[in-house]
């Protein structure tokens, strides 16, 4: 490996290697994944009728061949996640080029504008069932009768603790996994490096925090996609100052690379590039062995359509003494909550993500709203165009 005076050298010797600046996700006529080809090579291949283009669930854009490959020889491909409370960044590198990087706003702490517990969030919407829970409780009760001969729910006993994951936790896991599910159908991963949260996760048998027992309950998971590496939080930002990457720290709500996705990629960068001790006869110290080139890849940023569950009515009455409709998927019309829709609106086409309707005499529309979950407007059906069923992701690529 040829020595560097300082990072920047290395990084400016690296950018001037003839290096592709993206690359696209190839699987074979069975679906079986392959290294990833230059976007060049992938519009010969469908312009020749060798493959065939199509994008995944999560949004990336990759190629299914019709015929045989002509080899299967696989290089490392690394995946990275840097794992916040509300938000995760994961990458996949290779040693040459980065692939996708991915900013997943996770639904368990769902942060708004809002001082109060944001009912959108998997715990406002636990707190506000518990809220409901408690006013049909106390519904129940017959007052005019003594204390003990009232109808309180049984006291808990011991044998109803369960060793489970809290609902937000376990949501915010989920999500991650499914990311690492759906790009391991086109990618073949060769491993996970995960960053550690800090701290000791297990004491006595018991978990110290929901979030360390979540994240040994995600590696157990991960485990089924690809082997599982550990890595020290406290190595990420010397890696991403090696790799010349900048790190936002005052605003991690940013949908901006520099917020997880580059953190992602200094942790997967850690397969190919080490910080490690040398000794001679006269010094001794660290330097840099290996390579591992960061190049321009697809940022998507993946959120969750804020949908409620079915209800009954709402909790206030209407006038008129009317309770409303509230909660579910369906609509009178042909779509469903969450559905990828588009509409022409003021001479342009504009997309998103059905979340609502109005069914009355007078009125029949439905509510379409961009991937933050902010109403764009409200359409009229007939106008609307059907692109995508509900994957119960909204994906901006």
């Amino acid at each position: 490996m040829p020595k560097y005076k300082t990072a920047r050298d290395w990084i400016i010797s690296m950018n001037n290697q003839n290096l592709d600046v993206t690359r696209v996700p190839v699987i074979d006529p069975n679906g079986k994944p392959l290294m990833p080809t230059t976007p060049a090579r992938a519009r010969r291949w469908m312009q020749s009728g060798k493959a065939v283009g199509s994008r995944n669930k999560l949004g990336v854009f990759y190629v299914q061949l019709s015929q045989e490959p002509s080899g299967t020889l696989l290089q490392a491909i690394v995946a990275g996640t840097d794992r916040g409370k509300c938000f995760t960044g994961i990458a996949f590198q290779t040693k040459l080029a980065t692939i996708a990087l991915f900013h997943a706003c996770l639904p368990g702490f769902y942060k708004s504008k809002k001082k109060t517990k944001d009912r959108q969030s998997v715990t406002g919407k636990m707190a506000k069932r518990a809220e409901l829970r408690g006013t049909r409780r106390g519904q129940r009760i017959d007052r005019s009768k003594p204390f003990k001969l009232r109808n309180h729910r049984q006291k808990r006993s011991k044998n109803r603790r369960k060793k489970k994951l809290p609902p937000s936790v376990r949501s915010n896991r989920e999500m991650e996994l499914r990311i690492l599910n759906e790009m391991a159908k086109l990618l073949p991963i060769l491993e996970i490096r995960d960053e550690a949260c800090g701290g000791n996760t297990k004491k006595n048998g018991f978990g110290i925090t929901p979030v360390t027992v979540g994240q040994e309950w995600f590696r157990k998971q991960a485990l089924l996609i690809a082997p599982v590496v550990e890595v020290d939080s406290l190595d990420t930002g010397k890696y991403r100052d090696r790799l010349g990457l900048v790190k936002e720290r005052k605003d991690k709500s940013k949908q901006q690379a520099e917020t997880h996705a580059n953190d992602a990629i200094a942790i997967a960068a850690t397969a190919f590039i080490q910080y490690k001790p040398f000794h001679t006869v006269n010094t001794h110290g660290h330097e840099w062995v290996g390579d591992c080139a960061v190049t321009p890849a697809p940022f998507i940023v993946l959120t969750r359509p804020k949908l409620f569950r079915r209800k009954l009515y709402q909790e206030n009455y209407s006038k008129g003494g009317v309770l409303k409709r509230l909660g579910g998927t369906i609509t009178p019309f042909k779509f469903r909550s969450g559905d990828y829709v588009e509409v022409s609106y003021k001479g342009d086409m504009v997309r998103g993500w059905i979340g609502g309707f109005t069914d009355t005499a007078k009125t029949k529309n439905v509510s379409i709203y961009d991937h933050d979950w902010s109403r764009i407007g409200q359409f009229n059906p007939k106008n609307v165009r059907l692109l995508q069923r509900s994957s119960k992701l909204c994906v901006n690529r």
